[in-house]
């Protein structure tokens, strides 16, 4: 069995897009999922697999379960437990022993992005804010509020053209934790 995390976006936000964790458990039972734990209302799930499949089939298997019983879409990411693991272990904001980790957030993208993306997208400075992009995952260091930075979901989305979704890092550690 291996270990996996799916990562919903933008599902509970504002009173949209309401889908109760327990149904989302049971949904995830129905596509073979085992084990099957959520945290926090936000859409993050903790899973066990036996089977084969890519992350990619099994985001899309989740996200079209979901279009069938609630008819809308939510972009799911998903990764494994050693992929959580070595995101915490890359991120260059993050010191074991450092008391403050509001400031720190970590998108997670659904593919790698092409080089020439990659590259236009690493002129950008909103400084204070900070990121850094290695493989999968952008990390994230905000002087200020997330919701106030211009390093948003949709900002990286649009100069990257890949799906992504983030988290912040008290929630990323939760999910390292649970994924063990």
């Amino acid at each position: 069995m291996t270990k996996k995390i799916a990562i919903l976006r933008g599902i509970n936000v504002g009173g949209k897009r309401k889908i109760l964790m327990a149904d989302l458990r049971l949904i995830c039972e129905k596509l073979g999922f085992s084990n099957v734990k959520t945290y926090i209302q936000s859409g993050n799930v903790i899973f066990e697999v036996a089977k084969k499949a890519t992350d990619i089939k099994m985001a899309e298997d989740l996200e079209k379960a979901i279009l069938d019983k609630y008819g809308f879409e939510v972009p799911v990411i998903v990764k494994s437990a050693a992929e959580i693991a070595q995101a915490v272990q890359d991120n260059p904001f993050y010191q074991q022993d450092l008391e403050e980790i509001k400031p720190l957030h970590l998108t997670f993208l659904k593919e790698s992005p092409s080089a020439e993306n990659l590259a236009k997208t690493e002129t950008y400075d909103y400084a204070p804010d900070k990121f850094v992009i290695k493989d999968k995952c952008v990390f994230i260091y905000c002087e200020g509020k997330y919701h106030q930075s211009k390093l948003t979901n949709n900002f990286f989305e649009k100069k990257l053209k890949v799906a992504a979704t983030t988290r912040n890092w008290k929630t990323v550690l939760k999910l390292l934790e649970l994924s063990k």
